[in-house]
């Protein structure tokens, strides 16, 4: 079984879309559990959720209601609940391609490979530095999440042994939480990306630092400088890499800031 988690908030122009995608999936949907957290959503997100949960009785769909405690709180209550023998994650305003869940299977069952992790690429972007591409693959390693992150959580499907060597995100996380996790799962766990672009992120348009979390850029650089900190204290880099990496992040979150306002400045003028 594959255990769908999806935390929701205000995501009732959204959510329908992100359901229509799992039920389209080549996987047969019988293999499916659906575990929607409604995250205190102030909309209808619960009863859209409800109507479509009624409307599609074939899939099998768990709606949990919840205060709201932000996305790694709503992710953590569907993982500790889920019965499958995979994670797959999905944001409610993303989409996942028919044939998403099928490829990622058939890399996680070849005995060619070992795979823990296994995100995608999205939105036909292309899978940079420091990653390489071999057989169609690129391995997710600690020392490279520190300087980049390509697995994007909608992408994202993993063992269920990776909840119980590594535990769940960080509860009180809001910015930079899924790298924070992809890190912690990276110190015993193999993981990769497959470079195939099987998932539409944001309806396919530029969200760094344009539209949802991480369009809140300083918030965004105070998770990468709280990450980077818990991996010092962790003792996974020595005080020299974190003064180092401390002022990688301070000249990247600079340079989106110029890039975010140059984007804006255009956007603007059209």
């Amino acid at each position: 079984m594959i255990s769908v988690i999806i935390p929701m908030y205000n995501a009732e122009q959204s959510v329908v879309s992100a359901l229509d995608s799992v039920k389209n999936q080549t996987f047969p949907l019988e293999e499916f559990e659906v575990i929607i957290v409604n995250d205190g959503s102030t909309d209808k997100s619960a009863e859209v959720v409800e109507n479509y949960s009624r409307e599609n009785p074939q899939l099998n769909i768990i709606l949990l209601n919840q205060n709201n405690g932000g996305v790694s709180k709503a992710r953590n209550t569907g993982l500790k609940i889920a019965k499958g023998d995979y994670i797959a994650l999905l944001d409610a305003d993303d989409e996942w391609l028919p044939s998403k869940i099928e490829k990622q299977i058939r890399y996680f069952e070849n005995s060619k490979y070992e795979i823990d992790f296994l995100a995608t690429a999205r939105n036909d972007n292309q899978i940079l530095f420091p990653y390489k591409i071999e057989n169609n693959l690129a391995e997710i390693t600690f020392r490279k999440l520190l300087i980049r992150n390509e697995a994007q959580p909608s992408t994202v499907m993993f063992r269920k042994k990776v909840i119980e060597n590594t535990g769940f995100f960080d509860d009180d996380q809001r910015y930079a939480e899924d790298v924070n996790y992809w890190m912690k799962i990276s110190l015993q766990n193999k993981m990769y990306i497959l470079n195939e672009s099987l998932v539409i992120v944001g309806k396919g348009k530029r969200t760094f630092g344009v539209s949802g979390l991480s369009a809140n850029l300083p918030e965004m650089a105070k998770g990468f400088r709280k990450n980077l900190k818990e991996m010092y204290l962790l003792k996974q880099i020595n005080f020299s890499q974190y003064l180092l990496f401390g002022l990688f992040y301070k000249s990247k979150y600079l340079l989106l800031l110029f890039r975010t306002f140059y984007y804006n400045l255009n956007t603007a003028k059209k």
